[in-house]
């Protein structure tokens, strides 16, 4: 008897159930957390959906996300076949057709455009998940397009390229030999929830947790010893003003900033610009608090940070502020040391996992070359240090074809809803494309503009190479049969590059090649993952965890060879850009700081704030997860309502300069006064409508998600 049937003989007694458990993973999170699942199986339907208790990496836990999983499988809304567009754009009339068929327009289609202009003309575009993207990036540039974008644009590339350009690389929390936690915009309970085990086990050793938030969260309530509730958007300026008293005090460990850092009496100079009074204002904070957060922090160490991928980047400043942050790490000498950051560069699809694949060079090394990618010309660093093209200047292009015009997108998962101003994109996409190929599970708000549909299968249908930290390796193979009509999304890529005839042997061999090719020298091939019944494997080249000191013994991967605190890369950019190779400081709102618009918008509209059951727009129409929070709601500081009138539940207006949307107020201690808090996502209150798509950092591209102004008023319940 196999393990798997001892389970089953245990939680159903009986011999005769028919049922099968089969392993498989969540995908629901992207990219890294992706829990092992058990999935019971009864005439080729999953009937349950629990965790897998030998997965190392979840270790049989689930998230709310994941046990909705048989839910978000089997939606209504689920594509069931390829739709050719027979009304407009936009009004979701589609009628069925056959693949062979949907493959020969798609070939048609594309090829047009590219006679007709470029293929630069054709822009390849990704939403979540994030697993096919090797393909799809090899894809995009076979076919001769300089244009392949993903979520990354306002995703996490922003912290990948600022710890780049200031250490050379990324570095993680070396929770097992820290003494202090500084949690900055940590919210593990909602966000990463394995992370909070590895938090809680430094308390139970007598280590100090601090944590830096707008909001009080359970991280907050739970898990600090020090709890500051900064002012949405003045990160940088705290991280300026703990340098400060640092240096100040002594606190530095100034053998370290001689022998490994580069640029450190500009950085003072910098920071010397920010006393404890002046970043007192700045951030809202008591004195008394920054002081004792940042002595513990210095002096308690090692001390370990964590960096957030997206929530601190979502600021015009935020690209800075994560750079001001880090640079907290080499001055108190806890960089690529025991008990602080140590580095450890990602596998495969940005999971660490302690041994190298060919990912970058299968999926960059056909560059076509030949035109400037899209956001080059308006976002150099970023052009310069990611391979993409930034998504974020997709709409300016599309409405003035400058530098050139942009005529067809391929999207697979794409989601208009990432984008500022929405509407306005999807208005372009309606009048300038040619041609529009979607590729999902659902009938999305975007996939309703485009004129060919391909319905995609989930995690538990389809085959997925996986890393995982620890040193793991994961072929998966199917739960069950695809749904419907669907396919996955890699064979649906294949497929086309031998309908296409592609030059490229690997995407026409198929995905397992393709995979065998990324792994190859790991000591693991695809048929030997294949052979573990879908559960992770050791790789034999795996050296986990990461041990601390390659920096410092070999140099940091940068052009001085040191931790820059002021950075050579953004030094080379044109002056005319305008960017501080310092991590220096400005306001959040700082193209919002006019008399009328203040005066007009005078709240500080934060979006996407977590909740436990919810990521970005995938799960608002899975049915038991909506109905844990059915309407659209905002946060309210109670003093904010009192002074508006606004009660519990009741329809609320927000507004800002771009547009006006809907949801119901939800009133709260935990945030401060005039900060409103709304969750992203939703189709019919969509909180990006507000954000305008000039609103971006200039080093990243990123947009300000977490930081415009608004107003808010009481409005009645009719819409």
């Amino acid at each position: 008897m196999t393990e798997l049937e001892k389970k089953l003989k245990a939680k159903i007694p009986g011999e005769d159930t028919g049922i099968e458990i089969r392993h498989s993973l969540c995908a629901i999170c992207s990219p890294g957390h992706h829990c092992g699942v058990d999935c019971y199986v009864k005439d080729g339907k999953i009937v349950r959906v629990e965790g897998t208790p030998e997965h190392p990496y979840n270790h049989g836990k689930l998230c709310t996300k994941g046990s909705s999983l048989r839910n978000y499988i089997y939606r209504e809304d689920r594509i069931r076949t390829p739709l050719r567009r027979v009304g407009e754009r936009g009004e979701g009339k589609f009628e069925p057709i056959s693949w062979d068929e949907a493959y020969r327009i798609i070939a048609e289609e594309l090829n047009k455009v590219k006679e007709r202009y470029s293929p630069h003309a054709v822009t390849f575009t990704s939403g979540y998940c994030k697993w096919y993207r090797p393909i799809f990036h090899r894809f995009a540039h076979v076919f001769g397009s300089v244009n392949f974008s993903t979520d990354d644009c306002c995703c996490s590339a922003s912290k990948v390229i600022a710890d780049k350009v200031t250490a050379g690389c990324g570095a993680g929390p070396d929770m097992g030999h820290a003494n202090t936690f500084l949690g900055w915009n940590y919210e593990g309970y909602y966000s990463g929830h394995l992370s909070v085990g590895g938090v809680q086990k430094l308390k139970e050793r007598g280590g100090k947790v601090i944590i830096i938030d707008i909001r009080y969260t359970p991280a907050a309530k739970n898990l600090a010893d020090i709890y500051l509730q900064i002012r949405p958007g003045t990160d940088g300026a705290l991280a300026l003003g703990m340098a400060k008293l640092i240096i100040d005090n002594g606190w530095a460990d100034m053998d370290y900033v001689e022998k490994y850092t580069y640029g450190f009496e500009q950085y003072k100079a910098l920071v010397d610009q920010y006393p404890l009074d002046k970043v007192s204002q700045i951030t809202g904070l008591d004195p008394d608090d920054i002081y004792a957060a940042t002595k513990l922090y210095a002096t308690n160490g090692p001390a370990c940070c964590n960096y957030s991928a997206s929530a601190l980047v979502h600021h015009i400043n935020g690209f800075n502020s994560h750079r001001a942050i880090l640079c907290l790490s080499a001055l108190t000498g806890n960089f690529d040391r025991a008990g602080g950051n140590v580095p450890n560069p990602p596998s495969y699809i940005h999971k660490p996992a302690g041994f190298k694949t060919k990912e970058h060079e299968f999926r960059s090394e056909r560059y076509p070359g030949g035109q400037e990618r899209i956001g080059a010309r308006r976002f150099p660093l970023w052009d310069q240090q990611f391979d993409e093209f930034q998504g974020m200047d997709l709409l300016r292009q599309l409405e003035t074809d400058d530098p050139y015009p942009v005529r067809a997108i391929f999207g697979m998962g794409m989601n208009a809803k990432m984008y500022p101003q929405t509407d306005r994109l999807l208005r372009a996409m309606k009048e300038k494309l040619d041609f529009f190929v979607e590729v999902d599970m659902f009938m999305t708000y975007t996939a309703k503009y485009a004129d060919i549909v391909l319905p995609a299968c989930s995690s538990l249908e389809r085959s997925e190479l996986k890393a995982y930290q620890g040193g793991y390796l994961v072929y998966t193979q199917p739960a069950i049969q695809p749904l419907y009509e669907s396919r996955s999304d890699v064979d649906i890529l294949c497929d086309l590059a031998r309908v296409m005839d592609l030059d490229d042997a690997y995407l026409k061999a198929g995905y397992e090649a393709c995979m065998d090719h990324i792994i190859e020298g790991c000591g693991l091939t695809v048929a030997d993952l294949k052979k573990n019944d879908s559960l992770p494997m050791k790789v034999p080249t795996a050296k986990w965890p990461a041990q601390p000191g390659g920096c410092l013994k070999n140099g940091f991967k940068t052009a001085t060879g040191k931790f820059e605190f002021y950075s050579t890369a953004i030094a080379k950019i044109d002056p005319k850009y305008g960017l501080d190779p310092l991590p220096s400081y400005y306001d959040s709102l700082a193209d919002q700081n006019d008399p009328e618009t203040k005066a007009a918008y005078p709240f500080y509209l934060c979006t996407g704030a977590r909740l436990a059951h919810a990521l970005h727009s995938r799960t608002h129409e899975t049915p038991w997860l909506r109905s844990l929070c059915p309407e659209p709601l905002c946060e309210l500081n109670v003093e904010d309502a009192a002074r508006l009138g606004i009660q519990e539940g009741n329809l609320v207006a927000l507004s800002s300069p771009y547009g006006e949307i809907h949801a119901k107020a939800t009133l709260t201690h935990k945030t401060q006064p005039g900060v409103v808090l709304m969750l992203h996502g939703y189709t019919k209150a969509n909180v990006n409508e507000l954000i305008g798509m000039d609103h971006l950092d200039p080093y990243s591209g990123y947009p300000g998600f977490k930081g415009m102004r608004c107003a808010v008023r009481k409005c009645q319940e009719v819409q």
